[in-house]
């Protein structure tokens, strides 16, 4: 694959040694489809050499919302163009952010929920705003966090990850850090980020890389994890009940519990 030079659904800005990546799908709210990943995926691969930080942000009131219902519900409704939903390059995405060669920070503005917490949980560092809120709601429409839980269950550990899908609620950027999800927040993120920048940028690359690559092998549980949770993942979305709720949702706007 070529090099991407116009991206679609990121902004990518370089500051010498520092990439911000930004996810930048304002008609989709901010939502995951294939075009995201493959122009993250391009991006951080080319971070790889030279970048000490990437630095991961979104919208100011929507983070990431998770997988794209609207664009999943479009293709049900073209046979010809439906295809059985592949979780793999979102989660090597997020391995990758995970174990690369450079500090990886999510930087949290309004909401992240589903798969926008697997982008939050795969970072190092995650800072937010005070008003920031973190979801998983999954289980709402019978699905589950399969590809999030490796990254969430290594950051805030099994019961709390547990705890936080089971009950499908928003939780507080306080609570967010009480539990291990988030590091810092203060109501001016961006000087909360400003401030973690001026530090980090004191450490070299080669020393970046080298903490990283033995920090991954002291835990490597996404890793091993991975097998199962694409296997999980391909359950849940191949299951047609739960993808009429999917589509049910989208033209409607009515949560599965909700009166037909």
């Amino acid at each position: 694959m070529g090099m991407i030079t116009n991206y679609e659904a990121i902004q990518v800005r370089f500051d010498e040694d520092v990439c911000f990546i930004q996810i930048h799908r304002p008609e989709a709210n901010n939502s995951i489809n294939d075009r995201l990943i493959e122009e993250f995926t391009e991006v951080l691969n080319r971070c790889e050499e030279s970048v000490k930080i990437v630095v991961l942000e979104g919208l100011p009131e929507v983070f990431c919302f998770g997988a794209d219902f609207k664009g999943i519900q479009e293709t049900l409704d073209n046979a010809e163009q439906h295809q059985e939903q592949n979780p793999e390059p979102l989660y090597d995405l997020w391995l990758q952010l995970a174990s690369g060669p450079f500090i990886t920070i999510a930087h949290v503005r309004g909401k992240a929920n589903a798969g926008g917490v697997g982008f939050v949980a795969a970072c190092d560092v995650v800072l937010c705003e005070e008003k920031a809120i973190f979801s998983l709601s999954e289980l709402l429409f019978g699905l589950m966090p399969a590809c999030v839980l490796p990254f969430l269950i290594r950051r805030m550990g099994f019961s709390k990850a547990n705890y936080m899908t089971l009950m499908t609620q928003p939780v507080s950027a306080r609570q967010a850090r009480d539990w291990g999800l988030v590091d810092a927040y203060e109501e001016n993120s961006e000087n909360l980020l400003r401030k973690h920048l001026l530090r980090f940028r004191r450490l070299s690359k080669k020393g970046i890389s080298r903490y990283k690559r033995y920090m991954n092998t002291l835990d490597n549980f996404s890793m091993i994890s991975k097998a199962k949770a694409l296997e999980a993942n391909r359950e849940v979305f191949s299951d047609q009940n739960n993808l009429e709720k999917i589509a049910r949702y989208v033209k409607t706007g009515q949560f599965p519990w909700e009166g037909a």
